[in-house]
Order: C-alpha cells, then sequence, then structure tokens
C-alpha cells in the first residue's frame, strides 16, 4: 500500500506535489511585481488604469491578502502534514486551491465584476481555514487549534475588506488590512515562537534550547488578537492611552522573547539572524504604536511598514529560505545571493520607516528597489528548485 502511495505522489508534476511550492513561487513573484507597480502608480505613471477600489487599496490589499496569506497558506498547509502524521494537500486539489488564489488577484486587478471578485477572494480564505481545520480535527490536535481561529478571522477581515470596496469606504478598506495585519502579526508571535528558537538550537548544535514560558505565549497570542478586535471595532484607529498600554506590553513581551532566544553565535548563520532581526521589527512596530497611543507625535504608518516590511515581509523570507530547502531535500545552506536578499529587505525597512524622515522620494524609491531585489533574488535561486523534484528522491 505504502509503495502504491508513494508511486502516487511520484506521478504529480513536482510543482503540485505540496502547498510550499505553488504558493511560496507565486506568493514571491506577487511580492516582486506589488511594489513596482505601487511606485508606478503612486508617481501617476499608471493613471489610466485603476485596479478594484484604486490603487492604495490594492497596495494595501493584495500585500496582506495577496501576498501574505499566500505565504501562509503555503507554510501551514504543508506544515499540516508533519504535525498530524497525514498527507498533505497535493495534486489537482492544490492546483485548484492555486488557481483561486490566482483568480482573485486578477479579479482585483482588472476590478472584476463585484460578486466574481467577492467569491474568488473570500472562497481563497475561507478554503484554507476549512482545509486547516478538517486536517487538524480529524487527528483532534487541539495545540493548533487557534491557527485555524486565526485564520477564520483573517478570512472575516478579508471579507470587511470587501465589504468596504462594494460600499467605497476607504476607511472600512483601511481598517480591514490593519485589522488583519494585527492577526497575522498574532500568527507571527504564534509560530516564531515555536520555530525561531528550535532553529536557533539546531542551527547551532546546541543540546538544549530555550525553554518557552506558555503564560507569556498565551499573553502575547491573545494581546495580538485583541489588537486585531480593537481595530475591526474601532476603538485603536484613535489614540488611546489603555490601547498604548496594550502595545507597550506588547513590545516588552516580544523584547522579553529575543533576549531569550539570543546567542552571539546565531550572527554567524544568514538563515537564523533573519528570523532574529525579523522578529525584533514586530517589537519595533508594536513600541512605535505604542508611542503613538501616549501622544508622541510619530506617524503611525512607520510603525505599521515596521510591521509589513521588517517583521511580515522579513520573517516569511527567512522562513521561505529556510523551509524550501529542507523540503526539497537539501541542506540548510542558503543558495548565494541569499544573505544579501535578507540584508537588502532589512534595508528596506530601514529606508520606509527612517530615511523618508529625512529625503521622502529618495527612501520609497530606495525601499522599493531593495524590496523588489531581495524577492528577486528568492525568485531566481529558489524558483527551479521548487519546480523540480526533491533532490533525495522522495516525494513532497
Amino acid at each position: 500500500m505504502q509503495v502504491l502511495d508513494r508511486r502516487k505522489a511520484m506521478a504529480i508534476a513536482p510543482l503540485w506535489r505540496l502547498a510550499f511550492r505553488p504558493f511560496f513561487l507565486a506568493g514571491c513573484v506577487l511580492a516582486l511585481l506589488a511594489i513596482p507597480f505601487w511606485l508606478a502608480a503612486f508617481t501617476g505613471r499608471l493613471s489610466a488604469w485603476q485596479p478594484a477600489g484604486g490603487w492604495l487599496a490594492w497596495h494595501r490589499h493584495e500585500l496582506l491578502f495577496g501576498f501574505g496569506l499566500a505565504i501562509i497558506a503555503g507554510f501551514l498547509l504543508t506544515a499540516v502534514q508533519t504535525w498530524t502524521g497525514t498527507p498533505g494537500l497535493s495534486g489537482k486539489r492544490l492546483a485548484t486551491l492555486a488557481l483561486l488564489w490566482l483568480g482573485a488577484r486578477l479579479a482585483w486587478l482588472i476590478d472584476a465584476p463585484w460578486p466574481l471578485l467577492a467569491l474568488l477572494e473570500l472562497g481563497f480564505a475561507l478554503a484554507v481555514a476549512v482545509l486547516m481545520g478538517v486536517t487538524l480535527w480529524r487527528v483532534r490536535q487541539k495545540r493548533n487549534y487557534p491557527i485555524v481561529l486565526v485564520l477564520l478571522l483573517l478570512a472575516a477581515a478579508d471579507g470587511l475588506s470587501v465589504f468596504g470596496l462594494l460600499q467605497h469606504n476607504e476607511g472600512l478598506q483601511r481598517q480591514s488590512v490593519l485589522t488583519g495585519l494585527w492577526l497575522v502579526a498574532a500568527m507571527m508571535g504564534l509560530i516564531g515562537g515555536r520555530v525561531i528558537p528550535f532553529f536557533t538550537q539546531r542551527g547551532l548544535g546546541r543540546v538544549e534550547g530555550v525553554a518557552p514560558w506558555p503564560w507569556l505565549d498565551r499573553l502575547l497570542l491573545a494581546g495580538s488578537a485583541l489588537v486585531a478586535l480593537l481595530y475591526a471595532f474601532g476603538p485603536a484607529l484613535a489614540a488611546s492611552t489603555w490601547v498604548g498600554l496594550l502595545f507597550a506590553a506588547l513590545a516588552v513581551g516580544h523584547g522579553i522573547r529575543l533576549v531569550r532566544w539570543h546567542d552571539r553565535d546565531l550572527w554567524r548563520v544568514p538563515l537564523l539572524w533573519s528570523l532574529h532581526l525579523a522578529y525584533a521589527w514586530l517589537a519595533v512596530a508594536c513600541l512605535g504604536m505604542a508611542l503613538w497611543h501616549f501622544g508622541v507625535p510619530v506617524n503611525p504608518s512607520l510603525a505599521v511598514h515596521s510591521l509589513t516590511i521588517g517583521a511580515m515581509a522579513g520573517l516569511i523570507l527567512a522562513m521561505i529560505a529556510r523551509v524550501s530547502l529542507g523540503h526539497t531535500g537539501r541542506p540548510l545552506e542558503p543558495p548565494v545571493g541569499m544573505t544579501l536578499a535578507f540584508i537588502l529587505l532589512n534595508l528596506a525597512c530601514l529606508s520606509r520607516v527612517l530615511l523618508v524622515l529625512l529625503l521622502p522620494l529618495a527612501g520609497l524609491w530606495l525601499a522599493g528597489v531593495c524590496w523588489a531585489l531581495a524577492y528577486g533574488l528568492y525568485a531566481w535561486r529558489y524558483g527551479p528548485m521548487l519546480l523540480k523534484a526533491r533532490v533525495d528522491g522522495h516525494p513532497g
């Protein structure tokens, strides 16, 4: 029976053998193209062509619910195979899910009729949540049920974005994206809290790892989820001392984690320092939002971009660089150019958060160029790996 299952798995085209392959590749191609598109629109070069909701709304929505959710889907629908010991999504079902994602991206870009756009967009988000939920429920793996809850809340946030689009309500669309971003922050804290110390221990060959503090893990997850709900229902949109205290607590909690996880030897390993730097940007984003809520004259957009570029995109790039190697049967040594990609993405965040204060246009363009080069390097170096079978001959 196992021989037959193996033959069946090996008969599938490599791209459709596990979810990380199509979604990592497609998500990164979207990331590579989205920022140049946005910069061209920002400078008036695409004024004759408007996607659904306009270019600003498209920029905000697609980098979260297009790029971010694609990578989340690829990672989770691959990892759940290891977590549960059951086969991951593959073959025609995986191809159908990928086409659903692609259809939603095109629908937003060409401003398709709203029933079609809503069906494709919400269909993908809900499908990912349902697939994860059913797989975990079959083996009663309660430990990972919170992930399904976050995915369902992300689908709800995406639904709020679609509703805002139909109502021509730019504020509601922005609110939905901020809600989704802090849900992703909750997931980064949940998954990062598991894998970053583990990867650090394994990568440095340490006998013992850092013991988790479950109480801190739960508080950070609940705190980020609460922030998301405060954005969804409005209170976090205006400066508030109480919301500032919540953000400050999150900043301290993430900072404590970083200190506990730190090992000075990790700075010799790009696959490790890239993870730690990305997580540090999450703490910076929380600190920036806390300062704004306390009345410090800090533009909250800078904190948001610390979260989106430094934390979210940084953690994505670091994770997929490692996961893609492991799941294609390769040693955990990134190909030439990936260390530069990690540096470029952090430079993009520094440019968008700090340099723009001194040189607004130059900072914006430098951030865009560094972002595009970073994800371009991933697509160039990892694309062939994702399109070909594992080098060790195993399925997957």
